[in-house]
């Protein structure tokens, strides 16, 4: 598919974005143990069509730029030099491994309410949730606290991510006095308030 002087996998790029599909992903394999190859792997169908519109007609970005942000789209890794580019383009938002695209970019791509859920909401809109939730029905469970906060908190967050942001929350509100917890850790109740001294170690 790819021909020996070395144009051969520029025009796969090339065609694939001509297309409006995802650009394909190359793996170099230069492992002592074998001759060296390369694996490339295209997809056939568009991942989401406006970002893909948006890294076809942006003439601002150059191919390398347009790679990496592919990249984002399909959450593969970025090296930190790379992550690094994209950040003083103002292109990406997010720590590692969780990259996504900035306000920027969801702005030309009409991406807002995306965006906005891959950033998350700020701290005090989590705890308001949970302090109207105590003061409401008294006491909460981490299954009911996770079923408050698990559907706000931002989509680029896997499942151990998001519930390492809540046990996060809860402890910083137990460290500020605004909750406590009482009762054995595997079947405790978060409280407002204040608990028992021996609760506060």
């Amino acid at each position: 598919m790819i021909d020996q002087v070395g144009s051969g996998i520029r025009r796969m790029f090339q065609t694939q974005r001509d297309r409006f599909f995802p650009l394909p992903d190359f793996v170099l394999d230069e492992t002592e143990q074998r001759q060296p190859r390369v694996e490339v792997i295209i997809s056939g169908q568009v991942l989401d069509a406006k970002y893909t519109q948006l890294l076809m007609k942006r003439a601002d970005l150059d191919l390398r730029q347009v790679l990496l942000l592919d990249r984002v789209q399909k959450k593969r890794p970025l090296s930190a030099d790379q992550a690094k580019q994209l950040r003083a383009m103002k292109l990406i938002e997010g720590r590692s491994p969780n990259y996504f695209v900035s306000a920027k970019v969801a702005e030309w791509t009409g991406q807002r309410a995306s965006y906005i859920r891959n950033k998350g909401l700020d701290d005090d809109y989590y705890r308001k949730l949970v302090t109207d939730y105590l003061k409401k029905y008294g006491q909460a469970t981490r299954k009911d606290m996770d079923e408050l906060l698990l559907a706000k908190l931002p989509e680029v967050l896997d499942d151990a991510q998001k519930a390492h942001k809540i046990r996060n929350l809860l402890q910083a509100m137990r460290r500020d006095n605004l909750i406590h917890r009482t009762g054995p850790k595997m079947s405790a109740v978060w409280r407002l308030g204040v608990g028992p001294v021996a609760d506060q170690s």
